[in-house]
Parts: C-alpha cells; sequence; structure tokens
C-alpha cells in the first residue's frame, strides 16, 4: 500500500474531470479524495501500487472527451493516511492561478434527444445541458470552476437538478450551468413598445416567418437574424446596417440543408458537425442566394445551442451576423442590446443568463485540407497554443481588428 499525491493541469475543470476520477477509482480500489484548485485538479490517494498506476494511465490515455491534459505529475509516499472512501472535496484558492478554461462548446446528442423528448423534463428547454456539453468560458468569472463563481450563481438549483448534480451516476455530477425550466434562466421576447412575450421564441419565429429582422441574444452574445431566403429582410438589413456588400454569416438547420446550398467536402462537413460549431467558409451551389453573398462563397454554421435547434424547427436558412453597430464589439448584455440595436431590428430575443465575457463566431475554411483561421474564437478560445519561450509578448493586430495575444508560462491565449 502506498499514497500518491496528483495533480494535473490543463482542461480539466468544467468538463467533468472530477466525477471522472470518482468513477475510474472504484475500478482500482483506491481510496482519499479530489478537488479543483485554481492551479488544476488535485488528488490523493491510496492503495496497491500497480493499481495506482494503472489508474494514472488510464487518466492519460482515456480522459473524459473534452478534456485536455497538459501535464501530470505525481508523487509516491510510504506513509498513508488510511481513508476511508473516496470524496469530491470542496475546490481550493490559491494566489497563483493557472488552469486552462473550456471554451463553450455545442449541445451534445444526449441533451439534444431529450431537447425533443416530449416525455422528458426539459422538453424544449433552451438552456439544458450536461458536463459534456453547454457554455463555459463566456460564464466564467474566476477559477476554481464552480457554480458560485459563473454567472449562473443566482439561479438556485431544484430539488430534482440538484439531486442529478449529487448522483455519480448521473451524467449532469457536478455539471456547473445544471438547470431546468423550473429553477433556470427564462427567455423572452420583447418587441418595439417594449411589450414583453414569456413565449419568447414562438413569437421570434412568428416575426422571422414575417420577414421582420430580430436581435437573438446566444452564448457569446447577440445575433441580429432574418429570414435568408427573403430578399426584402435582406436588403432592410442591409441599410439598417449600413452594409451594402459584405456577405452575412448564414446559419442553416441540419448537413441536408447545407447540401442543399454548398458544395461540402469531408473535412468541412467534420468541422461544421464538431462541438467547436465554427462558421466554416463554403463554396455556393448554382449560385443559389446570391442576395446573401455576392461572391461564390457562404459563411455558414449549424445551430450550437439548444435555443438555435429549437428556433430553427420551423426555419431552414437564417442571417446569423453579430449583433453589432459598425465597427463596434458585438453587443452581449441585454440592456445593451435594446439600446445599441434598437434602429436596426423589429424585435429581441432575450434570456436571463448573462454572458460575462463576450465571444463572437469563429470562422474558418479548409486549405490544403486543413482548418485555416479566418477568427478564432468561440469554440476554441481560451484554449492556448503552447510557446516554447519564457519571454513574457503582448501581440496586437491586425491593422483595425481587435484581436490580441498574451503569453504566460510557455503559453500564448
Amino acid at each position: 500500500m502506498i499514497r500518491a499525491v496528483i495533480r494535473v493541469n490543463g482542461i480539466v475543470q468544467g468538463v467533468g474531470f472530477r466525477p471522472f476520477i470518482n468513477k475510474l477509482i472504484q475500478n482500482f480500489n483506491l481510496k482519499g479524495w479530489v478537488k479543483n484548485t485554481s492551479l488544476g485538479v488535485e488528488l490523493e490517494v491510496e492503495g496497491e501500487e500497480i493499481y495506482i498506476r494503472s489508474f494514472l494511465e488510464e487518466i492519460i490515455n482515456n480522459p473524459p472527451k473534452l478534456a485536455y491534459i497538459e501535464d501530470l505529475q505525481y508523487e509516491f509516499f510510504q506513509d498513508l493516511k488510511y481513508y476511508k472512501g473516496f470524496e469530491i472535496i470542496k475546490s481550493q484558492d490559491k494566489e497563483d492561478k493557472f488552469t486552462f478554461i473550456s471554451p463553450d462548446v455545442s449541445i451534445c446528442d444526449e441533451c439534444l434527444s431529450e431537447l425533443f423528448d416530449k416525455e422528458n423534463r426539459r422538453y424544449l428547454y433552451p438552456f439544458i445541458n450536461c458536463t459534456n456539453c453547454g457554455p463555459r468560458f463566456t460564464i466564467i468569472k474566476d477559477v476554481p470552476y464552480d457554480r458560485d463563481k459563473t454567472t449562473m450563481k443566482e439561479f438556485k438549483m431544484c430539488h430534482k437538478c440538484l439531486s442529478e448534480y449529487l448522483d455519480i451516476e448521473d451524467r449532469r455530477y457536478h455539471a456547473q450551468p445544471n438547470c431546468c425550466s423550473d429553477c433556470g434562466p427564462k427567455v423572452y421576447f420583447i418587441d418595439k413598445n417594449m411589450e414583453k412575450f414569456d413565449k419568447g421564441i414562438e413569437k421570434a419565429i412568428e416575426y422571422l416567418k414575417d420577414g421582420k429582422i430580430i436581435a437573438i441574444k446566444g452564448i457569446g452574445g447577440f445575433h441580429v437574424a432574418c429570414d435568408a431566403k427573403n430578399k426584402e429582410s435582406l436588403v432592410k438589413l442591409r441599410q439598417r446596417k449600413g452594409r451594402d456588400e459584405k456577405p452575412f454569416a448564414l446559419m442553416m438547420k441540419d448537413i441536408n440543408t447545407v447540401e442543399n446550398y454548398c458544395y461540402l467536402g469531408k473535412e468541412e462537413k467534420n468541422i461544421l458537425e464538431s462541438y467547436k460549431r465554427p462558421i466554416v467558409l463554403l463554396k455556393k451551389r448554382n449560385n443559389l442566394l446570391d442576395h446573401v453573398s455576392e461572391n461564390k462563397w457562404l459563411g455558414v454554421m449549424l445551430p450550437y445551442s439548444p435555443l438555435h435547434y429549437i428556433l430553427m424547427q420551423e426555419l431552414d436558412v437564417l442571417v446569423m451576423t453579430s449583433g453589432n453597430i459598425h465597427d463596434v464589439p458585438i453587443v452581449y448584455k441585454n440592456e445593451d442590446a435594446i439600446n445599441e440595436l434598437w434602429d436596426i431590428v423589429d424585435g429581441f430575443l432575450i434570456h436571463e443568463r448573462d454572458i460575462h465575457v463576450r465571444c463572437d463566431d469563429s470562422i474558418v475554411k479548409v486549405f490544403e485540407g486543413k482548418e485555416y483561421f479566418i477568427r478564432r474564437s468561440r469554440g476554441y478560445v481560451p484554449f492556448p497554443i503552447r510557446y516554447n519561450s519564457r519571454n513574457k509578448i503582448l501581440a496586437c493586430g491586425a491593422e483595425q481588428k481587435g484581436s490580441f495575444a498574451l503569453s504566460k508560462n510557455g503559453f500564448v491565449f
């Protein structure tokens, strides 16, 4: 019998890492504890050395789907503390905070299935999520990643959600944004008369079908949306945004819809359907949607939030351009959206979950068979790039674009 102290750094918070460890412990008959720290995850286990080494190999080789292990360190000790079981203990703050934060990711297949299951208690609830999906970077205020350090702090979990959160066999075990229609954020619609409609998504669909332009609050900020097949709406949107020629990004209902309008290779399809869900530049098929883009390319993304999936059930192709006025960053606060987008849209689809960090859609293209960034944002940031130097750098640009990078501890963010 030995004792091991293990420290793991990387994307190990908000991705179900501690529940993964808690379940894995049972396979190797180990005892001890695990906790989040401001440097990553720390755990201490006791058991047979051969089992602990196998346990370490399993962590490295088969981590949770969304986890990324940058570094794993461990020490063995002969003195034992004789733990009686295994537990997840309260997170710990340290002054020197350095742990990776997970990017925001699209809804997973399990949650998507529940979203449209009439027998499920989260049927058509636009904030359904679990440890494998949902917002991360845009709602986190501080590390360690716990609910009270996110914008979900103000929503107290109901009994059913709390039971899931505490059940090690449930995929919502320690899912920090966990909620349902009884205890979580609500969606509503506001028209130009400032009248509020509780059935917000239904009202938004009605507006879009009528050819109107609306603002939609997403995961990282607001989009301005309209029916992409309605040429009159497009002309109106260009006039209001002062955007005469520049193409608009599109959201299409599913991959079959994309193939109706664009040529789609294997690489593009894989990127479109990945959990990162960027906008992908695709070549137009038969000059369709020329009123959206006068060149031969369309910027296309698939739905990535539960709200988008519900919205797109009755719509085929939407313009989903960044919610901002010319040369100003994307709007992400409710009151700012109403003030700044008032002259552009006919109504607002708003929700109560605050966005802490704005994050626009990523844009990529496939070049020589590989993913090439035009804008690196939602789905990718703040995941860092390794930088083999301890020099501290700040990089800004290019030209008038608001992109920047900072280095720390051998990584560029």
